[in-house]
């Protein structure tokens, strides 16, 4: 079967030829209709991710398909079930091996592309805003980022809860896409002071940053007394310093979050979160964005679109 996989640290990924995975005790094999593309497979190919495997490895984190090879312990969905799994690694592939206990059945309802674009984006934004910030109904939220994979799903998820979205983002496009998503203001990361266009919205009770650097400057200085700050990534390359001594002073909390952790050390936090999501999903109250759809042998083409930030949403791969 064919598979996107670093060979060699450091030397990025390639399409190769690689043997079909068998059944082992507690994974099932799954034909891979749909991976979605994170920007921690990025990361990966440059061995920067906290979770990078040891080469070889297939890229591809978050995958939908059918059950073709059964758990031999019985436990799981039986062959022929269309699933979605988060497997951290291994969906960019036309088959994968996947931990049996993270597989969701998906309703006849979900498409597969759908599918594969809702576990990361949809569960970090779920359960920062919920389980990690606790938004409350009314409260401002300002999404930086707002219109990249997990972004957007921030200002998805937000109206849910019924905050207030102010959603940040670069260009006219972009800030299309998270209107569309039910943003309530928007700001123009490219020609707006981001400090002083939350202050004249009133500022900020908590705030989604993906983005860092000077992104995460501005935010700071807007967020309102006892505000809390979700620091989501580093987009932008640069880890912004943080001064406590301003923290203390306005009584702000900088939460820092990272969804993967969760399936360690609280993988029910993740589980329930997902389920939660799914059920949204069926019932249509979120719509995943996918901007491009692309086949196997134009992954490293999809990678390169979220390095130069010109997808909005989620970048689908279909073998």
């Amino acid at each position: 079967m064919r598979a996107y996989r670093v060979v060699e640290a450091g030397q990025g990924a390639s399409l190769v030829e690689v043997d079909k995975p068998l059944p082992q005790k507690g994974c099932t094999v799954v034909r891979v209709h749909a991976c979605g593309l994170n920007f921690a497979d990025l990361l990966m190919t440059e061995g920067k991710y906290q979770e990078t495997p040891e080469p070889p490895f297939t890229l591809g984190m978050e995958v939908a398909g059918d059950v073709v090879a059964e758990d031999p312990s019985g436990d799981g969905p039986k062959a022929g079930t269309r699933v979605a799994v988060f497997g951290g690694n291994g969906g960019l592939s036309d088959y994968g091996l996947f931990p049996t206990e993270r597989l969701v059945t998906l309703p006849d309802s979900v498409g597969y592309a759908e599918a594969a674009a809702v576990p990361v984006a949809y569960g970090t934004s779920h359960v920062a805003l919920e389980h990690k910030a606790r938004l409350q109904p009314g409260e401002t939220l300002l999404v930086l980022g707002a219109a990249g994979g997990v972004g957007l799903t921030a200002v998805e998820i937000g109206k849910l809860m019924g905050a207030r979205v102010i959603a940040c983002a670069r260009g006219a496009e972009k800030l299309d896409v998270a209107r569309a998503a039910g943003a309530d203001h928007l700001i123009d990361a490219k020609s707006k002071d981001i400090r002083e266009a939350v202050r004249a919205l009133g500022g900020a009770d908590v705030v989604y940053d993906p983005v860092g650097g000077e992104q995460f400057e501005a935010a700071f200085r807007a967020t309102r007394p006892e505000g809390r700050i979700l620091v989501i990534g580093f987009a932008s390359g640069k880890v912004p310093e943080v001064k406590p001594n301003h923290m203390l002073v306005k009584n702000i909390d900088l939460l820092g979050f990272y969804w993967g952790g969760y399936m360690k050390f609280r993988p029910a936090v993740v589980t329930d979160s997902l389920a939660q999501i799914f059920r949204w999903l069926e019932e249509g109250r979120i719509r995943p964005h996918i901007s491009h759809r692309l086949p196997l042998d134009r992954a490293g083409e999809g990678l390169e679109l979220l390095r130069q930030r010109k997808s909005t949403g989620k970048v689908i791969i279909e073998p």
